[in-house]
């Protein structure tokens, strides 16, 4: 998988680039896999704006992916696709009772190829097993963080973990952040790296591309009235940010600390700023 450059017919084309999509093998999924993603806007129930920059955008079909994958579970990989609400691509896969599925397809994932879900699984590339039977220091993805729950962890294009130690009832988990989380050993997960690994070099190259994604322009808080955002006002230059940047609402935004989720902390081993502070 390649990353694909265009000819500099106009100035949008001259630094777009793309994800060349040889390894895609199938342009129309599943129908009964599939349902339109209704475009809120950025607003809630009642009409308000709750997330700032978003609209617009093309319609998404977005596909159904089981991250629940039955124990005993045998599966050919029959296509590998494309969905428009994730980065990472997807595979449809046929089980042996004739039903399809959509996984996150890992790197390296081909046509034909098998797959298993169940202790007897063997260490392959996207067999899922229980962390307890992954030997450590295997790279994973796709990780559920409770029991029967579903993946939650390590879904991205890209992206991938290692299991780094077993103790009683937990492993250790060395996430693509950087930490190392403590998750209970029955939770499973899938053996290999998350597929499409050069999303991340792809280059948008004109606002029009980002629009067609829902995602609408965005103006510095230095250009606007002081009225408007505490970076406003002054004669033209960068007078009114002050000593720290903030929010339009006055909230810091450079190491102030916005975690909630204090019940989760006591299984963090180490945390993904632990590298920064030395």
């Amino acid at each position: 998988m390649a990353i694909k450059t265009y000819k500099p017919t106009t100035p949008g084309r001259r630094n777009m680039t793309n994800v060349d999509l040889d390894t895609v093998t199938a342009k129309k999924p599943v129908k009964s896999l599939v349902y339109i993603r209704k475009q809120n806007s950025g607003r809630n129930n009642q009409g308000r704006i709750t997330t700032r920059h978003r609209g617009g955008g093309a319609r998404r079909f977005i596909r159904i992916v089981n991250f629940t994958l039955a124990e005993g579970t045998t599966a050919t990989v029959e296509h590998i696709e494309y969905d428009p609400g994730r980065s990472a691509r997807i595979a449809r896969i046929k089980d042996q009772e004739g039903k399809l599925h959509y996984i996150i397809a890992t790197n390296g994932m081909v046509q034909g190829q098998t797959i298993s879900v169940g202790p007897e699984s063997p260490i392959e590339n996207a067999n899922r097993l229980q962390l307890k039977d992954i030997p450590v220091g295997s790279v994973i993805h796709a990780i559920e963080m409770t029991p029967g729950k579903g993946a939650q962890l390590v879904r991205g294009a890209g992206a991938s973990a290692q299991l780094m130690a077993k103790e009683d009832e937990y492993v250790q988990v060395k996430l693509p952040s950087g930490e190392v989380r403590l998750i209970h050993a029955t939770c499973s997960a899938s053996i290999g790296s998350v597929g499409n690994e050069q999303h991340q070099n792809v280059k948008i190259g004109k606002a029009g591309r980002n629009r067609r994604k829902g995602i609408r322009p965005s103006v510095r808080g230095v250009v606007m009235n002081a009225a408007d955002h505490p970076h406003g006002g002054g004669d033209g230059g960068r007078h009114g940010m002050g000593k720290d940047p903030r929010t339009p609402w006055g909230q810091k935004t450079l190491g102030f600390k916005t975690r909630r989720r204090k019940s989760s902390n006591k299984f963090i081993v180490r945390s993904r700023h632990a590298a920064k502070r030395k």
